[in-house]
């Protein structure tokens, strides 16, 4: 987690027998992985749940409310978040091995250390989560998946938090899931409005350690040979289409190495945008994912949807022509 001791710490006392760090006017592009976009309003460190329950019932219940992991989904658009953003990565963190066989995650648990500790634990199943660059939270936000495997066909248990700080838990079933997709059935409640994940409980086979480790090495050294990973990004850009891959489209449009101020096509994987310079501003970003959009459903006749969120005060981005 970017360090925040530089930046203006609210009054002790405001809310008190809070143990976590409010801070003002926290530049957002230094915890999002694209390195680019403006400041939120106010940010909160919770020291663990029980802070982070009683700091959400000290909001408005108009607050704009962003959780934010390792900000590698995510772009801050340039005028900010007039809200409060709540950093887990390093802070709601715990993990463990219960009782019953499932392993308990918090949603700032990065998804590689899950991957590790899964394997150590002699778990077979979780290897795929090594090439995930996020964290729990985000992982089942957006059902993440790679190699094969999504996030949710090991969920038996989510734990939520509401925006008045009531914690409850849910079991699978209460959730629809698919490619990229994670929403609640219950309609009176939104993920990432009204309620937020802040752990889970993963059901994984027990297996053979040295087998895991080795699927976990040989997935790591194909995802370093094949995406830009020295470079700012924020992963996939796009979701894949069904039957097609977004980076064959992007590639295929002679797209590779388009760019926009200081945003480009990665020429190593084409549904990467990158910041190799990090002088992209959000806005530049945003609009390179705009054109390289309308120029593949032009050529191709495909409509790519985007798999990042896009957040913040308004883009000056403008539609391709």
């Amino acid at each position: 987690m970017a360090e925040l001791s530089h930046l203006q710490t609210q009054p002790a006392g405001l809310h008190a027998g809070l143990r976590g760090t409010l801070r003002q006017h926290v530049p957002m592009r230094e915890h999002v992985s694209w390195r680019a976009g403006g400041s939120a309003r106010q940010a909160y460190v919770p020291a663990d749940l029980d802070d982070l329950s009683q700091f959400l019932g000290t909001l408005p219940a108009d607050e704009e409310i962003v959780f934010i992991g390792l900000g590698s989904n995510t772009l801050v658009r340039d005028g900010g978040l007039d809200g409060t953003v709540i950093l887990v990565q390093g802070a709601i963190d715990a993990m463990r091995l219960q009782d019953d066989g499932a392993l308990y995650a918090e949603a700032g648990v990065a998804s590689p250390k899950l991957a590790r500790f899964a394997t150590k634990a002699g778990l077979a199943g979780a290897e795929w989560l090594a090439g995930v660059p996020g964290t729990i939270g985000g992982a089942l936000a957006m059902n993440a998946g790679c190699y094969g495997a999504e996030m949710w066909e090991f969920v038996a248990r989510a734990h939520m938090i509401g925006r008045d700080g009531t914690l409850r838990t849910r079991v699978q079933s209460e959730f629809d899931t698919g490619y990229r997709h994670c929403v609640l059935r219950d309609a009176a409640a939104r993920i990432g409005h009204d309620e937020w994940f802040v752990a889970a409980e993963l059901i994984f086979p027990k297996g053979d350690v040295s087998q895991a480790r080795s699927n976990m090495k040989a997935w790591l050294d194909r995802r370093a040979a094949t995406q830009p990973l020295n470079l700012p990004n924020a992963g996939s850009v796009f979701r894949n289409p069904q039957g097609d891959y977004a980076a064959r489209l992007i590639e295929s449009c002679g797209l590779k190495g388009k760019s926009v101020g200081g945003a480009e096509v990665s020429a190593k994987h084409a549904n990467f945008i990158i910041n190799p310079k990090q002088t992209a501003t959000a806005a530049d970003i945003e609009q390179l994912i705009i054109e390289v959009a309308a120029i593949v459903e032009r050529d191709s006749a495909v409509h790519l949807e985007r798999e990042v969120r896009i957040i913040g005060a308004a883009s000056v981005a403008k539609e391709a022509a």
